[in-house]
């Protein structure tokens, strides 16, 4: 599977607060749909949608939530109907950005 992967470049790292780790968003692109293997404990489900659809501006959302014992407008996805916030949003945010810059 390795030799079917096509890495089209780096995104911003991103640190995230709660573990400490620093994330390093890769994309890539492959020529058939992967056979996705989540790992239970790290992953709620897995959530599929075209790139394209991310462009949408009606699916970027904002709500209230507690950070740090301060309320804060927290910006979110809102894809078929699940909250997709906090690093993997900020991460499609810009994936959505780029793509538009090439697209």
């Amino acid at each position: 599977m390795p030799t079917m992967v096509q890495v089209l470049g780096a995104l911003t790292p991103l640190w995230i607060p709660p573990s400490d780790f620093l994330l390093h968003p890769v994309l890539a692109a492959v020529r058939r749909r992967p056979d996705f293997r989540p790992q239970p404990s790290e992953v709620a489900r897995l959530i599929e949608v075209p790139v394209r659809s991310l462009l949408d501006p009606s699916l970027r959302r904002t709500a209230t939530r507690k950070v740090s014992g301060t309320d804060r407008a927290v910006p979110y996805f809102d894809v078929a109907g699940h909250v997709v916030w906090g690093a993997t949003a900020m991460i499609l945010a810009e994936l959505a950005h780029v793509w538009q810059d090439v697209a």
